[in-house]
């Protein structure tokens, strides 16, 4: 049925053509491998395509059938771009372990877009939008092939049997083949099933519940008043996270309402809901937000100008949070405190929201887990769509939406006028879908008639500037003076600080001048671990074993060891009379870390001694097979102001005893990076692990 999509399919309408370009088959038919290029009509804007300059882009599809192990593997990579966008997809068609007359699927793919003359995020919304669509397509025209094949009267394949001679062996082969156990729960929406028998895989261990057994309960009056209704499966999905949380994560355990979010979040997907709620952990961790409501004082400047605040609560309960956007000088504010303070204001916000729903939680007797938000735009023109403040305002959303998911029950927009909507096409495509679903725009004095304010708000709450007749305590907000203005160096200064009140470093590195740090390893086996952001510009990590140590860099910042710079620290540990091979040893191979990835990674000691970690500037690599710059190497060196990278790091070193090798307590969140891609790569030889996230 699969083949029959081929060479082209009237199901898919941007699927135009395909070539073989290769095809193998086995003496005894069991392997059959094909190779096809596919042409394919991208739903994509005209403008794009012809900056782009082509009409169809290429993917090349490897189809590789296995009739011995009933496998069918679909590999697929896209031809056209790929040294600006890798896109890398795996699908594959097994026999159920339990079942024979059963078949699974499951698919997965990865996007990572370097560079692509600017468009970058439409390529990215391209990108989703077709991929989501084949996923939802995908079932549906595979059963249309096998209706075809059953109209046709072929409802049997006979099973592929070896040669004679090869029977014995086969049958023998194949006994040790291990077989895992199925666990009936929900996991992805692209893991379907091609018979009329639900059947979904998970990722999870064969010791864990399934849906349905007694350990897997909660206390029905518990769910009642803490936790709203919730289905079997999604309270067996919420057990299953926590009991997850307990055995493997190392901090504080967060309460079934924050693991509930983030399955809402990822539709009680447990996976998706798993990973992105590791990744908010580790993230909480490393910005101690945890602790910001009770360390940490907004700046004046955002006492008196930030025009937003908490008033009262909604009709369902909601703590209702105020905010004039239209009142509020964000150019003043950026100006003023940096992008930084006003993120960290803003987290502030919504960690004091989550403490007043747990408040109305008890107050109300029923879950309240949300909190409703007032948007006045009375006063928006095009002062607020100044560029740097747009930046930092996506730059929050992007925090917020990773880190406080279905925290936001309604977002009532008032007063929106006519520059609204150019502000709106600018935010709205990194909002989430179902966040979007709960805004209500109202242009004018709308909010005041039927479907409007009273609906969601009682009538003696409604703010005294919105009509009402409660006085609001909300600042007024108003031009921030240019007094309170600050340069971009001490700017720069003050990020440093708020990232350094974490366990994280900052360091800069200079073309000729790599950031080192050392590491006196006591006992052999000990495991170095370190996580680190690449804020600008592109570098190589590299680690190297000493037996002796290095002499200390010199306190002065014009020596040749030691550099001071508003970006951060740069220290030279490794003396330049020292030699590779003879004073020190490279003990991992180099990672090539680009601008924007951050990297987790973990090396086990053979030996004591001295261990130093160097974050050294990358060149671009000449072309090796002409004398003349490529186009890519042109337009990147012509990106880089300054022969200056700027890194972010956190290193820690850990009994082998004590490690964990999935470095759970590492996996880092990127507020501010985007999350597209991941590679792992790993050696064996020299007992490293490393992650690179894009």
């Amino acid at each position: 049925a699969y083949e029959r999509r081929f060479p082209t399919c009237p199901l898919i309408p941007m699927f135009v053509a395909s070539d073989t370009v290769s095809e193998y088959k086995s003496e005894d038919e069991a392997i059959h491998v094909i190779e096809r290029r596919c042409k394919l009509d991208i739903d994509a804007p005209r403008l794009l395509k012809k900056i782009a300059g082509v009409d169809y882009v290429y993917f090349v599809q490897k189809n590789s059938l296995n009739r011995r192990e009933r496998t069918l593997h679909i590999e697929a990579y896209n031809e056209t771009f790929s040294n600006r966008v890798i896109i890398n997809e795996h699908c594959c068609y097994t026999v159920h372990p339990d079942n024979e007359d059963w078949t699974c699927f499951e698919q997965s793919a990865s996007l990572d877009i370097k560079s692509f003359f600017g468009f970058e995020s439409t390529v990215e919304k391209i990108a989703m939008k077709q991929y989501t669509s084949n996923i939802k397509k995908g079932k549906e025209i595979i059963e249309y092939y096998l209706k075809q094949l059953e109209e046709e009267g072929i409802t049997f394949v006979p099973r592929w049997t070896p040669p004679v001679a090869c029977k014995l062996e086969s049958s023998t082969s194949h006994a040790r083949r291990p077989v895992s156990p199925a666990i009936n729960i929900p996991d992805s929406a692209t893991k379907e099933v091609l018979n009329s028998k639900e059947i979904l895989n998970t990722s999870s261990s064969p010791s864990e519940p399934t849906a349905g057994t007694p350990d897997d309960k909660l206390d029905a009056d518990y769910i009642k008043r803490y936790l709203g209704d919730l289905t079997p499966m999604q309270e067996s999905c919420l057990i299953r996270l926590r009991q997850w949380l307990q055995e493997t994560h190392k901090g504080k355990i967060p309460k079934d309402e924050h693991i509930l979010r983030f399955l809402r979040a990822r539709d009680f997907n447990i996976d998706k809901a798993r990973e992105i709620l590791c990744q908010s952990l580790t993230w909480r961790k490393q910005h101690q937000v945890d602790y910001i409501l009770d360390t940490w004082n907004p700046p004046q400047v955002l006492q008196d100008y930030y025009a937003g605040g908490w008033h009262h609560h909604d009709k369902d309960g909601r703590p209702l949070y105020v905010l004039r956007l239209g009142q509020m000088d964000t150019k003043g504010l950026v100006r003023a405190l940096g992008e930084e303070a006003l993120l960290r204001y803003v987290l502030s916000i919504n960690e004091e929201g989550l403490r007043r729903c747990e408040e109305n939680t008890k107050v109300f007797g029923r879950p309240i887990s949300s909190w409703t938000c007032l948007v006045d735009l009375e006063g928006l023109n095009m002062r607020h769509l100044w560029r740097p403040g747009v930046k930092a305002l996506l730059r929050i959303i992007e925090v917020v939406e990773a880190n406080y998911p279905e925290t936001l029950g309604r977002l009532l927009i008032l007063r929106a006028p006519r520059v609204f909507p150019v502000l709106w096409t600018l935010v709205s495509p990194f909002i989430d879908d179902n966040t979007r679903k709960k805004f209500l725009i109202y242009a004018g004095n709308d909010y005041q008639g039927p479907g409007g304010l009273l609906d969601y708000i009682d009538k003696e709450i409604i703010p005294d500037f919105l009509g009402g007749e409660c006085m609001c305590e909300v600042p007024e907000g108003g031009l921030v003076p240019k007094s309170l203005y600050r340069t971009a160096e001490e700017l720069e200064n003050e990020d440093i600080k708020l990232w350094t009140e974490t366990i994280y470093q900052s360091a800069s590195v200079f073309k000729g001048a790599p950031h080192e740090v050392l590491i006196q390893i006591v006992d052999a086996s000990s495991v170095i671990t370190w996580d680190f952001d690449v804020c600008k510009g592109d570098i190589v990590f590299n680690i190297f074993h000493s037996k002796r140590a290095p002499q200390p860099p010199k306190k002065d910042s014009l020596g040749a060891h030691s550099i001071t710079s508003p970006g951060g620290n740069n220290v030279q540990l490794i003396d330049k009379v020292w030699q590779l091979g003879r004073d020190y040893s490279m003990v991992e191979s180099p990672l090539i870390c680009k601008e924007g990835e951050s990297v987790q990674g973990s090396h086990v000691t053979r030996w004591p001694g001295f261990y130093i970690l160097q974050w050294k500037f990358h060149s671009m690599p000449a072309c090796a097979t002409t004398s003349l710059p490529r186009v890519d190497d042109v337009l990147a060196s012509l990106q880089v102001s300054s022969h200056k990278c700027k890194v972010m790091y956190y290193t820690e070193v850990i009994g082998s005893e004590d490690f964990r090798g999935s470095m759970t307590s590492l996996e880092s969140s990127h507020s501010g990076f985007s999350q597209l891609s991941a590679a792992t790569t790993s050696s064996s030889q020299s007992h490293s692990s490393s992650m690179i996230s894009r």
